[in-house]
């Protein structure tokens, strides 16, 4: 722990939130995001709309998260943003007015792997909330990314199984689009798979080698599913939403479930922490949080508002990465790919 406090501006702009927080070391002191949803209108998100709308957003964002922290600019240590995966041009404009305000200030720039930031927000200092010790496994899931992470410390991770296709969330989304829910659809699975019946009916799992993940076939395999049951029955959606989507999510919760038992016994690791967007699926938390009677684990859910894209996140990897000096220069460049 440093001699003084550390005042940590973290800027989240990967996607189609523009996100702002302040951390007094490993201690979240405001955490604010602005939603775009304008997207909406289009079933996804729009690069060039979200690129500008963080444009409009990202001066305001800023200037409320420091006034909730009750922090001076001033006093800030350092600047960290998210420096990929992502939108390009969503990005950069988080990069830019990142390095922008850290020459202004004068104050290191810290860059920031989206993905790592989205498993190390189990290290936030957050009543309640137990912090994983290394190593442990991760899951990250989201729309764009399905992995399981050994993590061996703060920044030595190896993936040990990844999506050969899909990502668990657009499998979630598109799966919502085929009943014709509006986007974004994996949050409205989700609720009505709560009131539904997860074995109504039964949908063949991908047979994927060792801990990678396939979900393009159980997308076609549903869509297929859906064609033929409304031929039959034009309301047959309409009848029996909730238990399609129980039985949806009951299926993809089967497929991650394996494949992190597996995971547990190739490495000897029984501790596994969840992260990404899909991590605050309802279904998904109260199996994982299950597993701990099930099979002796030792589980970490992080709190509801880390899950999808903050920036809270993106400020306790800069903080980790401030105490080992781990700077950028301003010719930092963004990443629309990025590995660990």
């Amino acid at each position: 722990m440093p001699d003084k406090p550390v005042f940590i501006l973290a800027i989240e702009s990967s996607c189609d939130d523009t996100a702002a927080a302040v951390l007094q070391n490993d201690k979240v002191l405001s955490n604010v995001v602005a939603n775009q949803l304008i997207h909406n209108e289009f079933g996804g998100v729009v690069p060039e709309l979200a690129s500008r709308a963080h444009q409009l957003n990202i001066v305001p964002v800023i200037d409320v998260a420091l006034k909730k922290a009750g922090i001076r600019k001033e006093e800030l240590s350092a600047i960290a943003f998210t420096q990929g995966p992502g939108l390009m041009g969503s990005l950069l404009v988080g990069s830019s007015f990142a390095k922008s305000m850290a020459i202004g200030f004068g104050i290191p720039l810290i860059a920031v792997n989206h993905m790592q930031a989205h498993i190390l927000a189990h290290f936030i200092d957050e009543a309640g909330f137990d912090k994983p010790s290394f190593p442990f496994l991760a899951l990250t899931i989201s729309g764009g990314h399905t992995q399981i992470v050994k993590v061996n410390d703060f920044f030595d991770m190896e993936i040990i199984g990844e999506t050969t296709d899909d990502a668990v969330g657009e499998a979630f989304d598109k799966s919502a689009k085929i009943l014709g829910l509006p986007y974004p659809g994996g949050p409205l699975v989700d609720k009505h798979a709560q009131n539904g019946n997860p074995l109504a009916f039964a949908f063949t799992k991908p047979k994927v080698p060792q801990l990678d993940f396939s979900f393009s076939g159980l997308k076609t395999a549903i869509l297929y599913f859906i064609q033929k049951k409304t031929a039959e029955n034009p309301n047959f959606i309409v009848e029996n939403i909730d238990d399609i989507c129980a039985s949806i999510q009951h299926t993809i919760i089967e497929i991650l479930m394996e494949k992190l038992q597996l995971a547990v016994k190739q490495t000897g690791i029984n501790q596994v922490a969840i992260g990404g967007g899909v991590s605050a699926n309802s279904g998904i938390r109260s199996t994982l949080k299950a597993a701990e009677v099930q099979y002796g684990w030792k589980t970490f859910i992080p709190k509801f508002e880390y899950t999808t894209d903050n920036a809270a996140m993106i400020g306790i990897v800069g903080y980790q990465k401030f105490l080992t000096d781990n700077f950028e220069t301003s010719t930092v460049v963004s990443k629309a790919r990025i590995s660990f």
